[in-house]
């Protein structure tokens, strides 16, 4: 079994080296799996749990101060399961795979999507909040007024300084107190068992993102895809690779007979190009071959072949 994962691209942490071991980590939990799906979500599980990454406990906060998680997951046959909007879901990947495997859907959303976590005993009610995450709300003074009072708020350090609600660079605008350097922490993983491969990414969302905002993540071709030439799993600045549909982008460059390193390469310039903002990559081709790829300050990432 071949398993890369990442940690999320976005800003240089400061404690790559503790993140780096979870992120070992997973990929040699995935790798001890003899599915590719049982792979690439024993692998997130691993992520979802350390509260060092923006998925499950630890997860980014939205306006209302609610925490809500999101996750998609997809086979190289194209069966796709996606949940977002979760509160009190630790392991969003395992609701996408439940969506996938026991629903005629492919994406199921908020109360109900937890309520379909709960019948199928996917652990819910979980306090996903971190020590870190409980000191930057703190340090907050969330308005009370509704919805237009905070997206107003959230406006001003979500980033609003082009017509799309964000600036060019991809990052937050307002103040660098304001910013969280976890903030595209979004985790992800792709597998390969020689025959199939799978794909999924998991998140928490944005730092101060509206109440109900929903990114990349869990929509089928942007945060995550997977088809018979490759599996690949996307981070960055959400609303721009939805727009571009990042990771069907990967994958086509790979189905043009392109290897999967110069795959990702391309696909993270032609998104540069497009949007002005940042992202990253990984991908695991039909031949075993890993690649990945960002333009953010750093994306750590992990693999193991066993």
């Amino acid at each position: 079994m071949q398993v890369l994962v990442h940690g999320g691209a976005g800003s240089a942490p400061d404690d790559p080296e503790p993140r780096q071991e979870v992120l070992e980590r997973a990929a040699e939990t995935g790798s001890s799996e003899v599915d590719p799906v049982d792979a690439v979500e024993q692998a997130v599980h691993v992520l979802e749990s350390s509260p060092r990454f923006n998925a499950g406990v630890g997860s980014a906060v939205q306006s209302d101060g609610d925490i809500r998680t999101d996750a998609g997951l997809m086979t190289d046959d194209r069966d796709v399961g996606a949940a977002c909007s979760m509160p009190g879901v630790e392991h969003a990947v395992s609701v996408a795979r439940v969506v996938m495997e026991e629903t005629p859907h492919g994406f199921i959303a908020g109360e109900q999507a937890v309520s379909l976590a709960d019948a199928f005993g996917i652990e819910t009610g979980v306090d996903l909040w971190s020590e870190r995450t409980r000191e930057k709300w703190a340090d907050l003074e969330a308005p009370t007024g509704g919805t237009k009072a905070e997206l107003e708020w959230i406006t001003e350090r979500y980033g609003a300084s082009d017509p799309g609600g964000r600036d060019r660079s991809g990052e937050q605008s307002g103040d660098a107190s304001d910013r969280d350097s976890h903030d595209h922490d979004t985790v992800g993983a792709v597998a390969f068992d020689g025959d199939r491969l799978a794909a999924a990414t998991s998140t928490g969302g944005r730092w101060l993102a509206l109440a109900g905002r929903v990114g990349d993540v869990p929509q089928v071709g942007a945060g995550f895809y997977c088809s018979p030439a490759a599996a690949v799993s996307a981070t960055g600045a959400g609303e721009d690779i939805a727009r571009v549909t990042l990771s069907r982008r990967v994958a086509r460059h790979v189905e043009r007979g392109l290897e999967a390193d110069t795959a990702a390469s391309l696909a993270i310039e032609e998104f540069a190009e497009l949007t002005g903002s940042t992202a990253g990559v990984i991908v695991l081709d039909a031949r075993g071959t890993l690649g990945s790829a960002y333009n953010s300050d750093a994306m750590q990432t992990a693999s193991r072949t066993t």
